[in-house]
């Protein structure tokens, strides 16, 4: 028993620390933007993306920097190669040949060089090309923290949507269970027939089983907004803001109305990246045909032994040291240059194509977000007077069908146009919010 209650405080007391651990935050939309373009995992990387073009910017730079290298070498001629000469050289017999073991058992040779590019006109169009590579992973980080900020306040929406249809399936199940019990009431008394109360109550069990989908819905929701923060699910969350402050917020057709300037888009910021990238590689191509020239020095010492004993004081040290130039000139590639210097080319023009491309696609997608978004707010407003409709109307029901004056079957319709009212004006709202968004993304610099 004793065991049992240590290993019962046990599991409790991690219980606890597992519970402890585990972070609580407060966010209103924007402050949960923030923190995504700090924290997300998407934002993270990009982050790195960038670190790292900076790093090949550097490696690029250095090819053209001095390089300076050194080095020890160490050989062990544990069989020594033999040549022969005439035996005579020996006092041996003329036309007869002696062999003869040249060099030392040991050998070491300690050395170091310095080279320098000196001209190379691939290596001008390399840190060109690198300032290009870098440009492209900026403009990546922009996107990706465009896609973040897109995606954050559509996960922060639909928490909020699916929170306010749990509060609205309370609030009609509520109202619909009170007048289940006095139909039921009435029933007893013989004033209708039992159909009237199955209705409701498949009508009672239909909203039981939308709610309870919607309980498990929030904490799908809830869990992909964490994600997109770039915190652990299992963290606490509290959205400071309302759907229908949000709704109110976003609802600005100025905004709509501002000049779209293609060149702001980072899309097509990335695609001017792109043709840059291949007009580089055109001028790469026509580049090797230049001649290239390079300098180096070496300078070292030998020592030869046949006994090891290279660092004793009496050991002799040869050295040595040169100067090179070394220039290298494209003659004849029996055409492969030029070859090479044509796919650049029709790759550069497909680059072209595809910013051609890239643009009229973009003036489309504004025009078909500006549009969305426009609508979105008249369908707002529609979705608003028709829901005050659906309440009137499904009002006059109950109180005509618990007067008797109208069968379950007007009151049924009356109850599912008004649930359907009141989902299409939710659903309108987080409309409006998610295609601000979406036009945002496209007009943002």
């Amino acid at each position: 028993m004793k065991k049992i209650f240590i290993i019962s405080l046990t599991l409790l007391a991690m219980c606890v620390n597992a519970q402890d651990s585990n972070k609580t935050y407060s966010f209103s939309l924007q402050q949960a933007i923030d923190h995504a373009l700090e924290y997300n995992y998407s934002a993270i990387n990009t982050g790195r993306d960038i670190e790292a073009a900076k790093e090949k910017k550097w490696e690029t730079t250095a090819m053209g920097l001095p390089q300076i290298n050194a080095g020890v070498d160490f050989t062990n001629n544990f069989v020594l190669q033999k040549s022969v000469i005439p035996a005579e050289f020996f006092g041996g017999e003329p036309g007869t040949y002696a062999p003869v073991a040249f060099g030392t058992k040991y050998y070491m040779i300690a050395h170091s060089s310095l080279s320098q590019l000196i001209f190379d006109g691939s290596y001008i169009v390399a840190l060109q090309a690198s300032k290009t590579y870098l440009a492209y992973y900026e403009n990546a980080k922009k996107r990706s923290d465009i896609d973040i900020k897109e995606m954050v306040i559509n996960s922060y929406g639909n928490v909020l949507l699916t929170k306010e249809n749990i509060d609205i399936l309370e609030k009609n199940i509520a109202s619909l269970q009170k007048t289940l019990n006095d139909t039921k009431a009435i029933y007893k008394n013989g004033l209708i027939e039992e159909e009237s109360v199955e209705q409701l109550e498949i009508t009672l069990a239909s909203l039981e089983s939308t709610l309870n989908y919607n309980k498990r819905l929030l904490d799908i929701t809830y869990k992909m907004l964490k994600i997109n923060l770039g915190i652990d699910i299992n963290d606490q969350i509290t959205l400071t803001d309302k759907l229908d402050a949000l709704t109110v917020q976003n609802m600005d057709l100025s905004f709509s109305n501002s000049d779209f300037d293609v060149n702001n888009n980072i899309n097509y910021k990335i695609a001017t990246n792109f043709e840059e990238q291949r007009t580089l590689e055109y001028k790469l191509q026509k580049s090797k045909a230049l001649p290239s020239l390079s300098a180096n020095l070496n300078f070292g010492y030998n020592a030869f032994k046949d006994q090891f004993e290279f660092f004793t004081k009496n050991q002799n040290w040869f050295n040595y040291s040169n100067l090179g130039l070394s220039l290298n000139v494209p003659i004849f590639s029996s055409l492969a240059r030029s070859s090479r210097t044509q796919q650049a080319k029709i790759a550069l023009d497909q680059a072209k194509t595809q910013l051609s491309e890239t643009e009229q696609k973009l003036k489309l997608q504004y025009a078909a977000a500006k549009s969305e978004y426009e609508y979105s707010i008249a369908d707002y407003e529609t979705a608003k007077s028709n829901l005050n409709l659906a309440e009137r109307i499904e009002k006059k029901q109950q109180i005509k069908f618990t007067e008797g004056l109208s069968t379950s079957f007007d009151f049924n319709d009356a109850q599912r146009q008004l649930y359907t009212a009141q989902q299409k004006y939710l659903q309108t709202m987080v409309n409006i919010i998610n295609k601000k968004a979406s036009l945002e993304k496209i007009i943002t610099k």
